[in-house]
């Protein structure tokens, strides 16, 4: 299976009580895939994954991909520290029906090249469905740089990476070193990303307008690449209120003032500031995204 376009970096829904909302989570999918979104990657960062439990995070893979039923690719996020827990948590998703697997790499013990390549080798030869790697230096504390990739690329169900380094040469450094073997997605600045050769972008502003996300990646790639660059500038805005340290907290302030409520971040996360939710209720008033009474 080949992946391209605007995937979904999907939140985890909690109710009231801070439980996973599985309910919730079966709902957001059906609306994703509604909205046009072209794939969903549940246990993300935006996820929470670090604090959900291994059970819950089976609960969230199996909601979403029963209810995506096989409409759009989703790719469940599987990262560990320990390489042979990113090991059971990847065959879990295969087991599940899961379309692939998006790996980070452990994201404390800053591993050296080699054994990041052991990581995500194993990980990989232990299962049969795609890998998408995760290059995040900001939390992973290392960076997966285009040499290194390059290596991974050469095992065979390593696939597409997605890259959120903020260095748009990088996507052109990847593509370089890598060729035809692997796929970029964009983590940051699609639109640059997309001018650049990648072909797919993680976002996390699809969680608020996965119908405006998917349509910049269609006009860009595919269609008006003008209309492309419209949508992405109107978008900008959002996009830069859902990065940096809050970018949980921020995503599910927003999905609450468009009408689409997830519940609060997990402790030790706390609810969006309100001086950042009046600016971000502002962005979203500007795009027409605020829910009516």
């Amino acid at each position: 299976m080949s992946f391209r376009g605007s995937y979904t970096v999907c939140v985890t829904a909690f109710d009231e009580a801070g439980a996973v909302d599985l309910a919730a989570m079966r709902a957001y999918t059906d609306w994703q895939i509604a909205e046009g979104s072209h794939g969903l990657v549940p246990l993300g960062s935006t996820g929470e994954f670090l604090s959900l439990t291994r059970e819950e995070r089976g609960q969230v893979a199996e909601a979403v991909i029963g209810q995506a039923a096989g409409r759009v690719p989703v790719l469940i996020g599987t990262a560990a520290e320990w390489t042979d827990e990113a090991i059971r948590l990847s065959q879990d998703a295969e087991r599940l029906g899961a379309d692939g697997v998006m790996l980070v790499p452990p994201y404390y013990s800053s591993p050296t090249e080699d054994e990041l390549f052991t990581h995500f080798r194993r990980v990989a030869e232990a299962i049969s469905i795609p890998v998408m790697l995760y290059n995040n230096p900001f939390t992973a504390n290392v960076d997966l740089t285009a040499p290194l990739v390059a290596r991974l690329s050469e095992i065979d169900n390593i696939v597409a990476i997605k890259d959120t380094s903020k260095n748009v040469h990088r996507v052109t450094e990847l593509i370089e070193q890598c060729g035809d073997r692997l796929t970029v997605f964009a983590g940051y600045y699609p639109w640059e990303s997309y001018r650049c050769g990648a072909e797919g972008y993680s976002s996390v502003m699809a969680n608020i307008s996965p119908r405006l996300s998917a349509e910049m990646f269609t006009e860009t790639r595919d269609g008006d690449e003008a209309k492309g660059r419209e949508i992405y500038v109107k978008c900008l805005p959002l996009i830069n209120a859902l990065a940096g340290d809050l970018y949980v907290s921020a995503t599910k302030a927003a999905m609450r003032m468009i009408g689409r409520p997830m519940g609060d971040p997990r402790p030790p996360r706390l609810p969006l500031p309100q001086a950042r939710q009046d600016e971000l209720r502002r962005i979203l008033d500007d795009l027409g995204l605020l829910a009516t009474a």
